[in-house]
Order: structure tokens, then C-alpha cells, then sequence
């Protein structure tokens, strides 16, 4: 099947590139180019310069719409707004997998879907408009696609603790079993259900938590597992 033409891409984003090249070139993953015997430029470069450009407008963004809120809060929403997993989705909102260049290997396992390149490939656009036009450019493909919509209203979504992050950045610092999250229970009518996790860690740790939704009851499981070690993720701002 052939591929989606760069012209509907550029469309999407509302850029349309004055050198093509470096849109092709954020769009081509290393075992394409490994494939083309060195003859192409893959996107690990780019890759580099878009976190740190990203990292940037996303912090000058932040600073502006929260003037009173201190580092640790400010830095908290920009892991969030900058982190692979959200990165990934925007990917997929811009079905950015159907315009990669992939060797035939990561074809076959299926590439394009992968949450990791998928990421890696939004960073490198970013630069790619980023060398094309400028801050200009990858300041309005930021504003329109990776933050939201209303950013002062996403304040408490962006600034709340991820129980289950700071669960795993803890675990992997101490170089422990990583959590493990089950459904223990589920009470009330379907519309008003209140779920019950059990989340397993480390050396034989368990806690748990309720909430009304899974999702929820999980941070409540790892908020509690993280109390009963001592760990305060709330940053002192």
C-alpha cells in the first residue's frame, strides 16, 4: 500500500516546508537508513535539537500562563507535556506512522504503531520546523497539537502528582521489582462503580486503593504503597 502523500502531512500541521529534505529526513528511522546504505540521513538528529526546542517553548508556555506558580510545579506539567507516552499520542492524532520511512524489519514488527518511535519522530518534526521556520513555526505546531486546547484550565490535570510514575522512578532507583497493578473489587451499580486495586512492588510490598474509575483507583494504590515507605513525591513549592 502506498504510502499517504507529505502534502496531506503538511496540510495536517499547517506548514507547508520550503526544504522538503527536512521533513523527509525527520520522518526516516534508522533502519531505513541503515537499509539505504548510508546514502540517507535518519531522524536522530533532529530527534535531539526537537527535545530541547520542544522542552523550551513548552517551559516559555508554561511560565507565561502560570506567572506565580514555582519551579517544581512548572517542571511537573512540562514532564507531562513533553513525556514519550504524550508525545506518542499526538503521533497517532497526526497519524504520523503512516508517513514513516521504515527498513523492512521494523515493518514486520509493526513500527509504525510503536509508542517509543512514534515519540521520537514528533521530536524530530518539531526541529524539522524548528530549521524550516524558525520558532515561529514550531511554536504554533506546539500550541496547536501538544498542548491543550486551554491551557489555564488544564492547571489541576498538569499539576497533579502521577502516584504511579513517581512508584516506578523509585523502584527503578532502588533497582526493585517493578509495580504491579489488579483489580481486586468492584461495588456499586454500573453507572457509580467504585473500583478496588491491589498494586504489588519491591521486596513483597502490597497496598492498596479505591476510586471511581480503574485508573484512579491505581494512583490511589500507589499514593498509599509510597506512604508506607516514606516517599513524599509533592514537590515543596
Amino acid at each position: 500500500m502506498a504510502k499517504p502523500s507529505l502534502k496531506s502531512l503538511q496540510t495536517r500541521i499547517d506548514h507547508q516546508f520550503r526544504r522538503r529534505s527536512l521533513l523527509l529526513e525527520a520522518l526516516t528511522h534508522s533502519s531505513y537508513a541503515r537499509e539505504a546504505g548510508g546514502r540517507t540521513r535518519d531522524n536522530e538528529r533532529l530527534e535531539f535539537l526537537g527535545d530541547s526546542v520542544l522542552n523550551l517553548l513548552v517551559s516559555i508556555r508554561l511560565a507565561e500562563t502560570f506567572p506565580d506558580y514555582k519551579e517544581g510545579r512548572l517542571s511537573r506539567a512540562r514532564a507531562r507535556l513533553v513525556s514519550a507516552e504524550h508525545l506518542a499520542k499526538v503521533a497517532v492524532l497526526l497519524e504520523l506512522g503512516k508517513h514513516l520511512r521504515l527498513g523492512r524489519g521494523e515493518k514486520k514488527t509493526g513500527g509504525a504503531t510503536k509508542s517509543a518511535l512514534l515519540a521520537d519522530a514528533l521530536e524530530a518534526l518539531v526541529a524539522a520546523l524548528y530549521r524550516d521556520g524558525g520558532f515561529e513555526a514550531a511554536g504554533k505546531f506546539v500550541d496547536q497539537f501538544v498542548l491543550p486546547p486551554d491551557l489555564a484550565a488544564s492547571a489541576n490535570e498538569l499539576l497533579s502528582v502521577d502516584y504511579k510514575s513517581a512508584l516506578q522512578e523509585y523502584l527503578q532507583g532502588q533497582h526493585l521489582r517493578l509495580a504491579k497493578y489488579r483489580v481486586v473489587a468492584e461495588q456499586g451499580p454500573e453507572h457509580k462503580k467504585t473500583f478496588t486495586v491491589e498494586v504489588s512492588a519491591g521486596d513483597g510490598w502490597l497496598a492498596s486503593g479505591s476510586g471511581a474509575s480503574k485508573k484512579s483507583a491505581e494512583q490511589q494504590a500507589a499514593m498509599t504503597l509510597l506512604a508506607s515507605l516514606g516517599r513524599n513525591p509533592e514537590p515543596h513549592d
